[in-house]
């Protein structure tokens, strides 16, 4: 299968279930009260731009024409495959287990970094800086701005 047909394939895709998202998913199955102040606080909200943002990436997909680097792709098929799925769902597994120990914010930034060094990231420092600061700054958002309680940990609290 060609590259350009791969990309055309999965930009279809995600158009098609952004359009389902928006037309039937988030409609029926998100609850929203109408009593709700602020836009941004609506239940509603978040999903509509998940779906938006899906829809951009779809077409994103339908319209790049970049040929693969074959020095720097990665195809794990066998073993490094089924490796990376077992480590992602160690990752998974002790994030959950983490999360009411440590807090949303701190075990965020953990599974941030431990993701990227299993995936071996071109850029490790840039995943480092990130998972410290876009966990900090959302938890600022919400917790001072929007006035939404992040779940915090039994040794770390967060002002």
């Amino acid at each position: 299968m060609a590259f350009d047909d791969l990309n055309r394939r999965l930009g279809v895709f995600a158009l098609a279930f952004a359009g389902f998202l928006v037309v039937f998913g988030i409609p029926n199955w998100v609850y929203s009260p109408s009593n709700i102040q602020k836009l941004i606080l609506s239940p509603l909200f978040w999903p509509y731009v998940l779906a938006g943002l899906l829809a951009l990436v779809g077409l994103g997909l339908l319209f790049v024409r970049a040929k693969p680097d074959p020095e720097t792709e990665v195809h794990p098929s066998g073993r490094a495959g089924w490796r990376r799925l077992v480590s992602l769902a160690v990752i998974m597994v002790l994030t959950m287990l983490l999360l009411p120990r440590l807090g949303m914010v701190w075990t965020s930034m953990l599974a941030f970094v431990a993701t990227a060094g299993m995936l071996r990231t071109r850029y490790p420092k840039a995943a480092i800086i990130c998972a410290i600061i876009m966990p900090l700054v959302l938890y600022a958002f919400f917790a001072h701005v929007a006035g939404v309680a992040i779940p915090q940990g039994y040794y770390v609290r967060l002002p």
